[in-house]
């Protein structure tokens, strides 16, 4: 067991941490083997944040802070970005909004100035919040709307398995609450999440420490300072019964079925939540895995198949409550009754006789491998170092993550597959409505 712990590569990279006066956490890994930063800013908000009313809001409001800021007219940051040979992006979770640049490592001031001035305040005016909610409205119309599985499963299983409006509710928001939206609700929005104190900036790559403090003291100091709001308690009781329920997609050709799981606290209680995630890998990685080998190229039963834990994919980076996830399209007229049933032999089966000979060492090697490359990028790391940060006060922990991942035993995965049991299982059915 040691030696084969032992092949399982490590990290080192280093982690400077500090605290800005108006409460901004900073997180610094230097790497100067390249002359490229990445920067990023978490935002400790997400679609879970959303109040009753406004579904799509914490999305919105991700498009609205490139809409130009302090100093910053329209699309300039776009243009200051690019112009230094930059790409730049944000993103919206369950649990924090990200926003983030890759540079050359002599554009790092650039980068921290745009940042800290749209943190001051993004411009909020009635001509950028309109024409943003009809370019969230065309992303629904293109990725949900108008695509046949669109939304399947991360937004159509969540209401199935949850009660509560913060975990079970539209992620992408409906019409209705994207076109009632005003400029006070985003500017309370902003006030509420967008502090100096809800926040994390993470630089990664070609920087000197000293200096980049320097410059961070410089840009992001004069923030106003704005405590981060007290976080709600989102927790759930877990299934006591099965839930299933199904929908027609007018423009899936073929059948689909997506089941899920309670896992325990990811934060609070990670040692009992990292089997869980190998377990989602041992069912689906690759052509050799359980879940593979049996359904799609044994009895034929699905042509397709994946499992990952968190409702976006997401181990390392969610808070409770969170799931283990299988998902699987079927071909014409395919039986989702007995695929659900094989799913449950093979848990019953793995949890009583635990896994083959090399079956696990190979899934963790694997695992290792993503989680390596992953955050080999400078900007990868910034991103995950800036959640671990945000999430746990444990940005090193990347460096952790290959080898806790190949420390997980046999009896560990074995154990939480016993819980994956039809009784604490949502499940949804695609009814294909295409090519009729």
């Amino acid at each position: 067991m040691a030696a084969r712990r032992s092949r399982i590569p490590a990290t080192k990279y280093p982690v400077e941490r500090f605290t800005l006066d108006n409460g901004l956490r900073v997180v610094l890994t230097p790497d100067r083997s390249a002359p490229v930063i990445g920067v990023a800013v978490v935002y400790d908000v997400g679609i879970r944040s959303e109040p009753e009313g406004r579904t799509g809001f914490a999305h919105l409001f991700e498009h609205l802070m490139f809409q130009g800021s302090e100093n910053l007219e329209k699309l300039a940051h776009f243009r200051h970005v690019q112009g230094a040979g930059g790409t730049f992006n944000g993103s919206t979770h369950l649990d924090y909004t990200d926003y983030f640049e890759t540079l050359p490592s002599n554009a790092l001031e650039r980068a921290l100035f745009l940042e800290a001035d749209r943190m001051r305040g993004p411009r909020l005016t009635e001509e950028n919040l309109r024409n943003q909610v009809d370019v969230v409205k065309e992303e629904i119309r293109v990725n949900v709307l108008n695509r046949p599985y669109g939304g399947f499963p991360w937004l159509t299983l969540p209401p199935v398995m949850f009660d509560t409006f913060p975990n079970a509710h539209d992620g992408y928001g409906s019409f209705v609450d994207l076109e009632s939206a005003t400029v006070p609700d985003a500017a309370d929005f902003f006030r509420r999440y967008y502090a100096s104190g809800n926040a994390v900036l993470a630089v990664s790559g070609d920087i000197d420490v000293a200096e980049a403090t320097t410059l961070i003291e410089r840009h992001f100091g004069d923030v106003p300072a704005r405590p981060a709001p007290e976080r709600p308690d989102f927790a759930e009781p877990d299934l006591t019964g099965e839930r299933r329920t199904s929908y027609t997609d007018e423009l899936a050709p073929l059948p689909a079925v997506a089941g899920a799981w309670r896992v325990p606290d990811p934060i609070t209680d990670f040692a009992a939540y990292l089997p869980y995630v190998v377990l989602a890998e041992v069912l689906t990685d690759g052509d050799a895995s359980r879940l593979v080998e049996r359904l799609v190229q044994r009895d034929r039963t699905v042509t397709s198949l994946g499992g990952y834990v968190g409702f976006m994919g997401d181990p390392f980076d969610v808070r409770d409550p969170t799931a283990l996830l299988l998902q699987a399209h079927l071909p014409p007229g395919g039986d989702v009754d007995k695929v659900l049933r094989t799913v449950d032999e093979e848990l019953d089966r793995l949890a009583t006789d635990g896994v083959a000979e090399g079956e696990l060492a190979r899934t963790q090697a694997r695992m290792a491998t993503h989680l390596l490359r992953d955050t080999d990028a400078v900007l990868g790391r910034a991103l995950q170092m800036a959640v671990l940060e945000q999430q746990r006060g444990e940005p090193g922990l990347l460096n952790d993550l290959p080898r806790l991942v190949g420390e997980v035993t046999d009896e560990q995965v074995r154990a939480a597959a016993a819980t994956l049991r039809p009784e604490r299982r949502a499940s949804i059915e695609v009814i294909p409505g295409g090519n009729r």
